[in-house]
């Protein structure tokens, strides 16, 4: 370095040689030439890495907090590191070529069955589980429940795992319910998802605590959280919540109002049920001017002040009229109870039955499904649902796929596959999809035989597997594993019938080796959360080979 050069670095500071550096030595004439000004930087530069300070050390995090949950098998631990490595999205399984179970698909039902069994997250799957959570939003209830409180502590300290923060509602975090100061406590001062959950745990502990807490703070609540919380009252309600049910009526928001509504009117004793049901039945009455006895309709005429208050939205959506709109918020919310006295005394299957006048019969059919479903009267339920096996438009009740699988609901858990189960026997599969989701998981029984049975009847049709895609996904994820040994037989590819569609059979064959192998693993993911050696895989196909037999 030239003594110019040295003198520069002494007197210039290290903006104002990047200065002289982008306007040039001409226009800022700092140093006596361009090579003495670049040595200069040089210098400046070594300086400023030499002396540079060292930082403030930050604050070392506080230790994670204990999980007092048992953990993993050591099977399962392997099996959930293997999920989670398999970072592709969830594929439908028609659409999907291949044998290989889609592990996607997979991971959610591990979880609950471990969360189930309340076994603790390893801390060394955590980072994995949170960056899964992180990708899939429909994995991270699941998988924050079985992060558990180290996964919150984590995820405080990344910020890509903000979302597991936003969304914490577990129960680890919150106090015991039947601990009225840390319970204010928490109320007072947590966040709003904290004290949906607070305000939920409490509510299950003591219906009457949980809406005094609500009741203390409601007027200062916004609408929006006022909307969240009100929707908390639908567990454990009762008739004691009508009064702060009845003011939430003349809330300030529309929402909310709509909700008090329609909490009030699944109480049939509470006085906006009786309102409701006065006003339905002066819509329908029996007419026994014709040959035979009818339901006449005579829908309201005006949506009156007293009207909007118990919750009917005066405004139709588009495609609907005024009348009919009005019309079925008034039946939806009157006691179910109503309709034997008004109607002679009929049982609800005979009431259905009856014919309906100038063509009222879905709006008021429709209008019966819902107070059936919000009521969860599961009489009603049966009526509106029909015979099963009945050809489609002859069936007393509701011929829509949605509606039916909302009546399913309300029906035991037996019985609802049991009907499911004989409609898919009389109609095959296209048209199961909705009620298939209604049912309770694994499919068994006859539920799983008639499943297993439609989509050989579908093979042996000679169509594509494709247009059953959405009914082989969930079999891959609902039937039962004992069905892969009924599978066997369907997994090898069937002679090419005359009219079938080229390679179709080759395409079943790779379908249903694909579901025997992907019950197989199930079974075996079973066994391994039981801390049992998981079964010896069966060879579902000569082409087969399930994976991760171990």
């Amino acid at each position: 370095m030239t003594r110019t050069a040295r003198g520069v670095t002494d007197a210039c500071s290290w903006e104002e040689l990047v200065a002289a550096g982008l306007l040039g030595t001409d226009r800022r004439p700092v140093a006596g030439t361009p090579g003495e000004l670049l040595d200069a930087a040089a210098a400046q530069t070594l300086r400023r890495r030499a002396g540079l300070l060292p930082a403030v050390a930050g604050v070392r995090p506080e230790a994670a907090p204990p999980d007092g949950r048992p953990a993993l098998p050591k099977a399962a631990r392997r099996r959930l590191a293997l999920l989670l490595a398999d970072r592709s999205a969830p594929a439908h399984a028609g659409g999907r070529r291949g044998t290989a179970p889609d592990l996607g698909e997979l991971l959610p039902q591990w979880l609950a069955a471990a969360n189930e069994r309340g076994y603790r997250a390893p801390a060394g799957l955590l980072p994995a589980l949170l960056d899964g959570a992180r990708a899939r939003t429909d994995l991270r209830p699941q998988a924050l429940t079985f992060a558990g409180p180290r996964g919150l502590w984590l995820a405080r300290l990344n910020p890509e795992w903000r979302f597991a923060l936003r969304g914490a509602q577990g129960s680890g975090a919150l106090p015991d319910p039947g601990d009225a100061d840390h319970v204010q406590l928490l109320w007072d001062e947590g966040l709003f998802a904290e004290r949906v959950a607070l305000l939920g745990a409490v509510r299950r502990y003591d219906p009457g605590a949980g809406r005094a807490l609500l009741a203390a703070t409601w007027s200062t609540e916004r609408a929006e959280d006022r909307l969240m919380f009100l929707d908390s009252l639908r567990g454990g309600l009762s008739d004691a919540d009508e009064p702060f049910l009845e003011r939430a009526l003349s809330d300030r928001s529309r929402n909310v109002r709509a909700t008090a509504a329609e909490l009030l009117s699944a109480l049939p004793g509470s006085a906006l049920a009786t309102r409701m049901a006065r006003r339905a039945a002066t819509c329908v009455s029996l007419d026994r001017t014709g040959e035979g006895v009818s339901i006449a309709v005579e829908a309201p005429h005006e949506c009156d002040a007293a009207m909007q208050r118990d919750g009917v939205a005066p405004k139709p959506p588009a495609g609907r009229g005024e009348r009919s709109w009005w019309l079925g918020q008034l039946v939806e919310s009157a006691p179910l109870d109503t309709w034997p006295a008004r109607l002679g005394g009929r049982a609800p299957r005979d009431i259905v039955a009856l014919p309906v006048a100038d063509g009222w019969a879905d709006e008021l059919h429709a209008a019966w499904c819902r107070a059936a479903v919000r009521q969860r009267n599961a009489e009603w339920s049966r009526a509106l649902l029909g015979t099963p096996s009945a050809p489609p438009g002859e069936a007393a009740g509701t011929t829509s796929l949605a509606e039916r699988a909302k009546l399913l609901s309300t029906l035991g858990e037996g019985e609802r596959a049991q009907w499911v189960a004989e409609f898919i026997s009389a109609h095959g599969l296209s048209e199961a999809f909705q009620l298939l989701g209604a049912c309770v998981v694994p499919w068994a029984g006859a539920l799983g035989r008639a499943v297993v049975d439609a989509l050989e009847i579908a093979r042996d049709a000679g169509s594509y597997p494709w247009s059953f895609s959405g009914v082989m996904g969930l079999a891959e994820r609902c039937l039962d594993p004992s069905e892969s040994l009924r599978l066997e037989a369907l997994t090898a590819t069937p002679p090419e019938a005359e009219g079938a569609s080229p390679g179709a059979g080759g395409y079943w064959a790779e379908a249903f080796q694909r579901l025997a192998a992907t019950l197989s693993l199930r079974a075996a993911m079973r066994e391994e959360l039981r801390g049992q050696p998981p079964p010896r895989p069966r060879q579902p196909g000569v082409a087969s080979r399930p994976p991760f037999a171990g």
